[in-house]
Formats: C-alpha cells, sequence, structure tokens
C-alpha cells in the first residue's frame, strides 16, 4: 500500500450537475453515489459535490485536466479562477493522530469511505473559505454606509444596491443551509455509524461547526445593518414625498389667493 496519497480538493463553480455525472458515472461503473465518488481514466479516484466541489486522491495531471474539462459543461456560474487546495493523506497503522503538524491527515487505513469523509471535509472546508473571503468583501462594501449613517446620520446608498446587499445575504445563506450544508453530517456517515467519531474528529480539526456559525452570526450582522439602512433610506423618500406634496398644496394655495386679489 502506497503510505501517502496526494489530495487536491477544487471548488470550481455554485453548482455542479452532479445526475448527470452519477448517470454518465453508472455507465462506467461509479465507485459509489453518495457522494458521488469515480474511477479516474489515467489513475487516480474523484469525489464530486454538487455544490461545486471536486475532491482528487492521486490524480496524475493529465487526468486531472481531462476530468476538469469534462466537469465544464456541468458547471453553473463557473469561477473565473477555481479555488484549489493540496494536501497530502498518510497511511499508518498506528497512526494516533489525524493532522499532523505539517497539515497532513493521517489515516489508519484505505478504505474508500474514509477516503469519502476526507473528501467531505476537504470541500467543506474549501467552500467555508470561499465564503469567508465572500463576507470580507461584502463587509468592506457595507461598513462605509453605516459609518456614514453614524457621522452624518443618513444611509448613504441608493435603496437599489442595498436590496442587492441583501439579495448576496440572502443567496449565500440559502447555499449554506440547502446546498452545503456545513454544520450538518454526510449521509455517508449515518450509513457508516462507526466512521461518525472519526468525521466528528476530522471536522474538528477543521473548526467546519465554528466557522460556519461565525459566517452565519456575519452573515445575520451584515442583514439587520442592510435592512435598517434600507429602511432609513424608505423613510427618508417617503418624507421627501410628502414634502413634495405639502410644496403643491402651499402652490395651489398660493394661486388661489391670487386669483381672489382685486385687478387694477
Amino acid at each position: 500500500m502506497n503510505p501517502t496519497s496526494v489530495v487536491c480538493a477544487w471548488l470550481l463553480a455554485e453548482r455542479l450537475d452532479t445526475r448527470t455525472l452519477e448517470q454518465e458515472g453508472k455507465q462506467k461503473g461509479a465507485l459509489a453515489t453518495a457522494p458521488l465518488t469515480l474511477s479516474l481514466d489515467g489513475g487516480g479516484v474523484a469525489v464530486v459535490f454538487r455544490y461545486g466541489a471536486a475532491v482528487l486522491f492521486d490524480a496524475p495531471a493529465q487526468a486531472t485536466d481531462r476530468f476538469l474539462g469534462s466537469l465544464a459543461p456541468l458547471a453553473t456560474e463557473k469561477f473565473a479562477v477555481p479555488e484549489r487546495e493540496e494536501l497530502r493523506v498518510l497511511f499508518r497503522s498506528d497512526a494516533e493522530q489525524l493532522v499532523d503538524a505539517g497539515g497532513n491527515i493521517v489515516l489508519r487505513d484505505r478504505s474508500l469511505e474514509r477516503l469519502q469523509v476526507v473528501a467531505d471535509v476537504l470541500a467543506k472546508n474549501l467552500i467555508l473559505s470561499h465564503y469567508e473571503a465572500r463576507m470580507a468583501a461584502i463587509f468592506d462594501r457595507v461598513e462605509p454606509f453605516a459609518a456614514m449613517l453614524r457621522e452624518k446620520g443618513r444611509a448613504g446608498a441608493p435603496g437599489k444596491v442595498l436590496l442587492q446587499h441583501i439579495g448576496d445575504v440572502l443567496a449565500m445563506q440559502q447555499q449554506m443551509v440547502g446546498r452545503v450544508e456545513t454544520g450538518e453530517k454526510p449521509e455517508l456517515v449515518w450509513e457508516h455509524p462507526e466512521l461518525d467519531r472519526f468525521y466528528t474528529r476530522l471536522a474538528d480539526e477543521y473548526e467546519l461547526r465554528e466557522r460556519g456559525r461565525a459566517i452565519d452570526r456575519k452573515l445575520d450582522i451584515v442583514s439587520r445593518t442592510v435592512e435598517t439602512l434600507l429602511s432609513l433610506e424608505q423613510t427618508r423618500s417617503s418624507l421627501r414625498v410628502e414634502w413634495y406634496i405639502v410644496g403643491l398644496i402651499v402652490a395651489e394655495l398660493a394661486i388661489a389667493l391670487y386669483s381672489l386679489l382685486p385687478r387694477h
């Protein structure tokens, strides 16, 4: 048994059509379907997730390029520059820790189920990093509006822009909860209870739950901030309309009074 396995996790798009890939995989003899696990032409194994991630084990460069190219037609909202993380999995029968000082994952055996668990954790780790970067960008965009509210007492942003920020937040929440399920155990663990402790330990090593909760808190803060700014902007617009109406009434009264003045 090779004592070392090179693992490369890719985040390619917002979504991958794994159903089509699963049908093609069945014809070619997929290794597993939950999660979808395929044997690559040219060597290596790939685990693919519908939220746009793929984790490859021991895949040569040419096999990797071919496989990633085959995923392109199945991708929705592809990233201009795919995110990538590479590490090594070490296999030691006397292993006592899951992650060593060098960041390598250490396993006692090379069972397919354990590799699938590793793939699940690495894919979630990569997409959490992606969400963390997106959250930082959203904070950078919203912060000037909050600063203007504090300093000048007004939102400083048109309603359309604020609605776009709310849309960004809602989309990210939907992806995290409905598609990625970063805080949930994978279906594989429910089917193989003996892997529960292994998954929990590995997820703890990558702090998946803590990072997911941190993103949820930031999403909540941004959402409440933007909703407050939008409410203030709408109130300001309503007041502006009311002043316009008052101005029109005053103008009409002035015209009416002028018409009543005696003519010389």
